[in-house]
């Protein structure tokens, strides 16, 4: 029997096949868990992770589209937005997502059935790793508080002691930046 492809599983998972959701969950369980668990060190938590993910897949309206992009990264967008979310909620705790560059190689690769996907996944990592060393510590430190951390752009503010209206601009530069040093990047894809 030929396996289903993930966009064909979320049709299914949208139909309400309940089959579908566990093929899903056998085959992205894991890497779910193991994003969560670089999130956050509370293994409960990172099982809850999982839980409200595929959850969140079940429940979801919207769904899965394959012209914006691979369904893995769909996924691990829903799962940090989820790690963010609970962290969040026990923000009384210090829970923290850490984020470093070198955990990205450890996580496992489930892309084995599309070794160009992983090629490319490659690829991509090192073009922007390239760009975010046109940042400055401040704006790379921002983008981490932000994006990975889950702050607030006021909690930034406060935090650092600096004026609402500094972080806005700040981050508007630095994704200004990184904008700029990724179109070189759509241009090798485009040529």
């Amino acid at each position: 029997m030929q396996p289903y492809s993930d966009e064909q599983l979320m049709r299914m998972v949208r139909d309400k096949q309940g089959e579908a959701l566990e093929m899903l969950y056998d085959r992205y369980a894991k890497l779910v868990y193991s994003f969560a668990m670089k999130s956050t060190p509370d293994a409960q938590l990172a099982k809850e992770v999982v839980q409200l993910v595929f959850t969140r897949l079940w429940t979801t309206e919207s769904g899965y589209d394959a012209k914006k992009g691979l369904f893995v990264n769909w996924l691990l967008t829903i799962t940090r937005n989820i790690v963010i979310d609970q962290l969040r909620q026990a923000r009384n705790q210090p829970a923290v997502v850490p984020f470093e560059p070198s955990a990205w190689e450890s996580l496992p690769d489930h892309l084995q059935l599309h070794p160009e996907a992983a090629v490319s996944r490659t690829w991509l990592k090192e073009r922007l790793a390239e760009a975010s060393r046109a940042l400055t510590d401040r704006q790379l430190q921002l983008i981490r508080w932000l994006y990975w951390e889950g702050y607030t752009l006021s909690e930034i503010a406060e935090r650092s002691g600096e004026p609402l209206g500094t972080i806005k601009n700040r981050l508007h530069q630095a994704l200004k930046l990184l904008r700029k040093q990724m179109a070189s990047v759509r241009e090798e894809v485009i040529e």
